[in-house]
């Protein structure tokens, strides 16, 4: 945050990070996608809050934005299985209100339709046998959320 900000726009930013984090316990070699996509999810809306259906995550590979699409809610057992090797941006956005958005004029900026705060973290991260080893993270401590 910039500034000093209000209650609703901490705890917003709060669950937003955690589910991040939740996300990425599910990131693991044999697990599903739908299995991080249903953690992240589960968490935001039972918290009340929802998430955009037409931003996702995604793969990362010799382009930016490559398959698969990771989406930031879903049903867990479902979906491809991660592979050691692989490298995803896990990247919640959370909404206040209701989940659709809109893009404004200059084709590049988006906001919530519903004028609601939202947040968004991201990390991109790579599979491992035994989990995940986060690639864009600034303290050590980030991996345990």
């Amino acid at each position: 945050a910039v500034g000093v900000i209000s209650e609703e726009a901490q705890k917003l930013m709060d669950i937003t990070r955690q589910s991040l984090f939740i996300g990425l316990n599910q990131v693991k070699a044999g697990n599903h996608l739908g299995d991080v996509s249903a953690a992240i999810g589960d968490y935001v809306y039972e918290h009340g809050y929802s998430v955009p259906y037409e931003y996702t995550g995604h793969g990362i590979g010799s382009h930016l934005h490559e398959d698969p699409a990771i989406p930031n809610h879903g049903i867990a057992g479902v979906g491809p299985r991660l592979k050691k090797g692989m490298c995803l941006a896990i990247e919640p956005m959370v909404h206040v209100g209701k989940p659709q958005t809109k893009v404004l004029s200059d084709e590049w900026t988006g906001k919530t339709k519903d004028g609601s705060l939202c947040a968004h973290y991201e990390h991109t991260e790579l599979v491992t046998d035994e989990g995940f080893e986060i690639l864009t993270q600034l303290k050590k401590e980030e991996t345990n959320g």
